[in-house]
């Protein structure tokens, strides 16, 4: 599986980001996990998808390192921000 993605940091915070207008991402929580890795993947805080929505531009959803999905993330919004 290829992915396309963009590297970013906010103050310290980086996330692998991953424009989901052009392409799918199947698995996140587990997509999180493997590239997070410091030592074994690309490394980061987790990983962001910036979604269609319908309502706004773009909507996001972030997974931490962990897998777990986040709610809130200031630097990866501002991230987003300047990436759209």
């Amino acid at each position: 599986m290829k992915l396309k993605f963009t590297k970013m940091h906010g103050c310290g915070n980086d996330y692998i980001y991953f424009n989901c207008f052009e392409q799918q991402v199947a698995d996140p929580e587990a997509l999180s996990i493997c590239l997070s890795d410091r030592h074994f993947g690309i490394g980061g805080d987790g990983i962001v998808l910036i979604c269609p929505s319908d309502v706004a531009d773009a909507k996001m959803r972030m997974f931490n390192a962990d897998g777990s999905e986040g709610k809130m993330c200031g630097n990866a919004t501002r991230c987003i921000g300047k990436y759209m």
